[in-house]
This record gives C-alpha cells, structure tokens and sequence, in this order.
C-alpha cells in the first residue's frame, strides 16, 4: 500500500497540526515501515487468521489508526520532534523521508512497554514505529502469530523489539531473562513495565489482572476496549488511578483508557 493513502487514512488518528499547517507527524519513513506491515499482514492473513479485516483501508484506520491514537497519548510527540518532522515535509504534502529520532534526543531513559496478548502486533508494534526509543516486549502465545511479528520486525528493521512465545502467567515467571534491556534485566528480576497495553484478548477479564501485576509502580496500563468493558474494568482494577475514557476516533464504542498503578 502506497505512503500517501496512508497518512490520510490515519489523519483523524494523531495531533491536530498548528493552524495553517498540514499534518507532519510521521515520517516518511514511519509511514513505509507501516506500508511494509501491512503488506506482509495481508500475505500472512491468507494462511493463518491474523485479523478478520481483509480490506488494507479498514486494516490501517481501525489496527493502525487505533494503535497510534494510543500512542500518541501514552507518549507524546515532543515539541523539538515536532519542528523536525515539519521541517522535513515534501512538496506534495507529506512527510520526506528522514531517521526517527533517537532515544536519547527525547528520553533520559528509554520508556520500557510490554504488549500483552500481541496478536497481529497491535497496538505493540505501531507505538515502536510511532516512537522508536522505547523498549517493547510483544507476549503472545501463539507460535505462528509469534514467528509473523518476528517477520514483521525483521522487515521493518526495528530494534529492541523482543517476541515472547507464551502466556502472560509465564512471562511473568521466567522473569528478567526475557526482557529486551540488558541493563535492566541487570538490575532486577522484575520484568514489570513502564507501559502495559491490551487489545481486543479473548478472555478480557481474566487476562487483565494478570496485565495489571506486570505494571511497575507508578507505571501506566492502557487499555484498548469497548465501552462496555470500562465498568468492569474499575471493578477489577479498584487500586488503579483511571483516567476518562477517551473515545477513539471513527468509532461509536471504542475507547482508549489508561489507569495509573499506585506507587508502593
């Protein structure tokens, strides 16, 4: 799928520009990485049941789209980042093709972000693309589903990226020898993240508690669901700080919700 259709597709998704300018935040080189996951989903898709969207538009604007609503308010575009990849625009309207920053240029310490239940990669994998300084571990369990995301990776050229085969109860177990920084598997046997996310997982209520152990103190667990699973999620979760619900756009349900574990 080519670049231009994309980033109009993902528009409604990400920041609203400054007045008087087009949207100019992703790169073009973000937007072929997304072109070439796509690509590599739909090829997939047609051997083993990745995603039941077959259509490319509707697989950008509700996995991609969604995915990178999440993002960009669990990790925000920074101003300094912002004047950059303005600054690389083409003269066609989108973003010319330029190196993501690095971590150091937006993170004194790169943001480490677990993704439970993975899946095709959502919203793991697009929040890697959206900000590349992080550290991501993908939890699925799923030995084909797993060897596509490390496809996807490969093909993609990210790094830092980590698939875990297995369930969350063993991830939690095989503690620090998973996790995708040396420096902190060095530092403690917890794997608890900064950033824990969950999308569409069978068995939503169940999964979630499990979700919420692998949160760090003052860590954030975000949430992808419908709006009828937000009630029983502050059930489950009473010791979590919620924020509102936030509505995903071009949906009528859908909402992301992050909650804030206490500091112990």
């Amino acid at each position: 799928m080519e670049t231009a259709p994309i980033a109009k597709l993902l528009a409604p998704f990400l920041p609203a520009p400054p007045a008087g300018r087009e949207p100019a935040f992703l790169a073009e080189s973000q937007l072929k990485q997304i072109s070439t996951y796509i690509d590599i989903l739909l090829r997939w898709n047609a051997r083993i049941n990745l995603t039941a969207v077959r259509n490319p538009e509707d697989i950008v604007t509700r996995h991609f789209g969604e995915s990178l609503f999440a993002a960009r308010h669990l990790l925000p575009v920074s101003r300094k980042d912002e004047a950059r990849r303005i600054s690389t625009r083409s003269h066609v309207g989108t973003a010319a093709s330029a190196v993501p920053p690095s971590a150091s240029e937006l993170f004194a310490s790169p943001p480490y972000l677990l993704d439970v239940g993975a899946g095709a990669g959502f919203p793991g994998l697009p929040i890697k693309i959206w900000a590349p300084q992080i550290l991501l571990t993908l939890i699925e369990s799923n030995h084909k589903k797993a060897t596509f995301l490390r496809e996807v990776i490969r093909a993609t050229i990210l790094t830092h990226v980590n698939v875990f085969c297995g369930r969350a109860q063993q991830f939690v177990a095989s503690a620090a020898s998973n996790r995708p920084d040396p420096r902190r598997a060095g530092s403690s046997p917890n794997p608890a993240a900064d950033i824990v996310t969950l999308r569409a997982v069978e068995q939503f209520e169940s999964i979630l508690p499990i979700a919420a152990t692998l949160v760090a103190p003052a860590g954030r667990l975000a949430l992808l669901v419908g709006e009828a699973q937000v009630r029983s999620t502050y059930n489950l979760l009473p010791t979590f700080r919620w924020n509102d619900p936030i509505p995903i756009p071009l949906s009528t349900k859908r909402v992301l919700l992050i909650g804030t574990a206490e500091p112990k």
